[in-house]
């Protein structure tokens, strides 16, 4: 160790790791244990800054070589070594779509882009958390992308010394002030985006700083120290994730790890726990079980489909552990403290072993996923759970006019729309069959979605999947589109795709019974007498009076049968992973009788049913092709027709294109009358 190797920032690191890796595991307790990751940026910024000052002040010029060679020796074999277990154990266990969307991930994640590429792929119909093996490696992208910002600033601001720490400073403050701003807006952007983390590692190169120019020992006012952990530690059982986080919540776990470095040299309790063994320990091998504990936890939760026992979660925490100790002891530490191996080739083996997981990670996607792993009785799910992805190139979102700022999708022929189609996520699974039906009628028209937002106009919603900028979102969108018919002056009818049923019952059903919806008026008092499906009905009733006022025709798609417990991807997995030890039993039910979902799904054709009736609208149903006599099932001749428990494939949407038919062709035919 060196003279100027510091314990307490290691037990600071074991803090930090083990409140993120406590958090992943669902230990009761750490419900805000991802602030770790704060932490550790904090202590980056710490470290990083202090060396580059130091260098920077004793010589007046940094060696950007020496600098990344440190930084490759003390990173890449570790992380090389993560990436090449884990993709071996993706082969074996991820299905062909998402050992696809590894692939992206690897090449992301080995050219230091992981945090865009997980951001700009947090979608509706995203994967979730749990079945991305490499996430964790955002957080390492956004320090990678401080380890090339930080230096360069330096080496370019050198000619101007007075100015460098204002202008550090600055950026540190603007960092900040973006963060707080955009976090209620887009906290997606502002979690995983390095414009808005760059103030938590430039808060530890501010304090390295300041404390290399007033010479500071970091030994004085212990209790700080102790003040600092707290807020850390309270940080870690109080702070939630949702749409406030970063923003100025991050503040606290920030300010308490600037208060343990600042002080953490100290004598008192707080700072001997900090440089106790057991907490040393855990801050040495921290790189390296922050770097297995993710895969372990996604690729065994992935193939467990849930853990089984309390044991069974200790048993893998502790995998965790001991590959971070192997990792530790026989690759990171090693080649860390190999004094003896030249820079040339700390460059060359990094440089090499990048290019070879980029081949992986480039063959991975090329191939698909590699489909042919698995065998025939997977096929047909595993398709399916490949089958949601559209083309979705011709969107725009216009910066002015009456849709600015949504994005609007045309179908069929270019040219201006005939036909609005407006709905939920429904339209997204239908898109393939609208478009194809519409170039077939050779009908212009116009898509416009937005998930979990019912397509009615006087409404609001409070989602349990959505965040309260996403419901209030929805709430403006739906104003927008209700006032932008005016402006559409060629428009002769408007489709309307929801999930009718979810909103009139307020919750998903089976796999996705978790999810709530609440439906309120978007104007004036709530009448808790009144039940949704009613309130639903006011709404749809008054959005169809509204629309007949600007077209000719409404048409509204009956939800296609819900099946409840059946999921592409649950089903595929259960089948492809039927002779692998340790695979958990996932049950899958791939159809459902229809006296068993009539119930649910007449309160959502309720809603339309005696407008329906009376010929206000034209009520398109798709139940014939979905259902016979007795049973609705989710595969139609070895084609998954079913996404998901209530969103069909592109295959089902194509095959039941004619449906619309009464919508299309009816505009078509009036046309060549006209003419």
């Amino acid at each position: 160790m060196s003279p100027g190797y510091r314990p307490e920032i290691d037990g600071l690191r074991a803090f930090a790791v083990l409140s993120v890796v406590l958090y992943h595991f669902r230990i009761p307790g750490f419900g805000g244990g991802f602030v770790g990751v704060d932490v550790f940026f904090v202590i980056s910024g710490f470290l990083i800054g202090g060396l580059l000052w130091s260098e920077y002040r004793s010589t007046g010029s940094l060696v950007l070589r020496r600098f990344y060679i440190r930084r490759f020796r003390r990173l890449a074999p570790a992380y090389f070594a993560m990436a090449l277990g884990s993709t071996a154990l993706a082969w074996v266990i991820l299905l062909p779509f998402e050992f696809r969307e590894y692939g992206k991930a690897l090449i992301a994640a080995t050219v230091y882009l992981s945090n865009v590429f997980f951001y700009r792929g947090a979608g509706y119909f995203d994967t979730a958390s749990e079945d991305k093996p490499l996430l964790h490696t955002w957080s390492l992208s956004v320090e990678e992308q401080f380890y090339i910002f930080l230096p360069l600033s330096l080496v370019l601001l050198a000619r101007w010394p007075r100015l460098l720490l204002p202008i550090l400073m600055t950026i540190g403050a603007g960092s900040l002030a973006l963060c707080i701003w955009i976090t209620p807006s887009s906290p997606t952007a502002a979690f995983y985006l390095f414009p808005f983390r760059a103030w938590e590692l430039f808060a530890g190169v501010l304090l390295a700083i300041w404390g290399h120019e007033r010479d500071r020992s970091w030994s004085r006012f212990g209790w700080l120290s102790g003040l600092g952990l707290f807020l850390i530690a309270s940080s870690v059982v109080l702070v939630r994730p949702g749409p406030q986080f970063p923003g100025m919540i991050a503040l606290i776990p920030v300010i308490g790890t600037l208060l343990v470095l600042g002080h953490s040299r100290a004598q008192g309790s707080v700072n001997d726990i900090l440089r106790s063994p057991v907490a040393v320990f855990f801050g040495l091998i921290s790189y390296s079980l922050y770097l297995w504990h993710w895969p372990v936890l996604t690729l065994s939760h992935y193939l467990r489909d849930a853990y089984s026992s309390s044991l069974e979660v200790i048993a893998w925490m502790a995998l965790c552990v001991l590959l971070a100790w192997v990792s530790w002891r026989l690759i990171e530490n090693p080649i860390r403290q190999a004094a003896g191996l030249p820079g040339w080739s700390v460059l060359g083996g990094a440089a090499l072993g990048s290019v070879c997981l980029l081949v992986i990670g480039g063959l991975i996607y090329k191939r698909d996923g590699v489909p042919d792993r698995f065998g025939s009785e997977a096929t047909i799910h595993i398709r399916a759970s490949a089958d949601f992805l559209q083309d979705w190139s011709r969107c725009t979102t216009p910066d002015n006019g009456p849709h600015a700022g949504l994005e609007i999708c045309p179908i069929g022929p270019d040219g201006p729309p005939r036909v609005l189609v407006w709905g939920d996520s429904h339209v997204r699974a239908m898109k393939e069959g609208l478009d194809l039906a519409a170039h077939e009628s050779a009908t212009p028209g116009l898509i416009i979605w937005r998930a979990g937002c019912p397509p009615l106009t006087g409404l609001r919603k409070i989602e349990s999947a959505a965040t309260p900028y996403q419901d209030f979102e929805c709430e403006n969108a739906t104003l927008q589109i209700k006032q932008s018919l005016a402006s559409m002056t060629d428009l002769d009818t408007v489709l309307l795709i929801g999930r009718w049923a979810y909103y009139a019952s307020g919750t998903g059903v089976g796999l996705d019974a978790q999810n709530t919806i609440q439906i309120l008026p978007a104007r004036g008092a709530v009448d808790l007498n009144r039940t949704q499906e009613d309130l639903l009905k006011s709404a749809a009733r008054a959005t169809v009076s509204n629309m007949l006022d600007h077209v000719d025709h409404v048409a509204v798609l009956r939800q296609p049968p819900e099946i409840p417990y059946y999921d592409s991807r649950a089903a595929a997995r259960a089948a492809a992973h039927a002779g692998l030890p340790m695979a958990g039993a996932k049950s899958v039910v791939s159809q459902v009788p229809i006296q068993q979902i009539t119930q649910r799904a007449t309160r959502g054709d309720g809603v339309f049913r005696d407008m329906a009736e009376q010929g206000i609208i034209t009520w398109i149903d798709p139940w014939g092709q979905l259902c016979d006599d007795s049973v609705c099932n989710a595969l139609h001749q070895e084609t998954g027709y079913y996404f998901d428990n209530n969103h069909l494939t592109n295959s089902a949407a194509v095959a039941l294109r004619d449906i619309f038919s009464p919508v299309l062709a009816r505009r078509a035919k009036a046309l060549g009358a006209n003419e």
